[in-house]
């Protein structure tokens, strides 16, 4: 049985003044990209795509890189469009992930609705999975629209779900049903 392994990029350093989209890896964020290498290595991954975001770049190089497998980018698997939102304080950032779940074809904030950027990361990972057929790919992208794709599938309630994600996380799902088979809720 061959999975899809859906990375949530590891522990940026966060700069309220600079967008999301535009944030790297902190050094313990590089750090936690070895031990995330150690718990990937046990699904025989052949394949590292990432989003183009700095974070889940970076995040993709060193552990593939740890691994010795090959990497590349994929437009489309980037966070739900934001663009335009200020930067917000954990507990406001928690309330418009809430409303953005629950009301997924309502926009909540930012260029997206939940709908929205679930057909559009949907769209790129199953273009990832044709490109490379017969293989284990791991795919680290962001905490929202991975949450997305995993309801699509399974059942699950998304706002708690993407609590749970930590920096970085990881969840394994089967191909070519994307049924859920294990989630990693953190890696330190």
């Amino acid at each position: 049985m061959k999975n899809i392994i859906l990375v949530k990029h590891s522990l940026p350093k966060i700069i309220p003044t600079i967008p999301a989209k535009e944030w790297r890896l902190s050094r313990s964020g590089q750090f936690r990209c070895k031990t995330l290498a150690e718990k990937l290595e046990t699904y025989s991954p052949d394949v590292f795509i990432s989003s183009l975001e700095p974070k889940a770049i970076e995040t993709a190089q060193i552990t593939a890189g740890l691994l010795s497998k090959p990497f590349s980018t994929f437009e489309g698997l980037h966070e739900h469009n934001r663009t335009g939102v200020d930067f917000l304080e954990k507990g406001q950032f928690d309330a418009k992930v809430f409303d953005f779940f629950a009301q997924p074809d309502r926009l909540v904030f930012g260029k997206e609705t939940a709908n929205q950027a679930n057909e559009r990361f949907s769209k790129a990972l199953t273009s990832v999975e044709v490109k490379h057929p017969d293989k284990n790919i791991v795919v680290v992208a962001h905490g929202t629209v991975i949450t997305l794709f995993v309801e699509k599938f399974n059942s699950l309630e998304t706002f708690s779900f993407w609590k749970r994600l930590g920096l970085p996380s990881f969840v394994v799902l089967s191909l070519p049903h994307h049924k859920l088979v294990k989630t990693v809720e953190g890696v330190v």
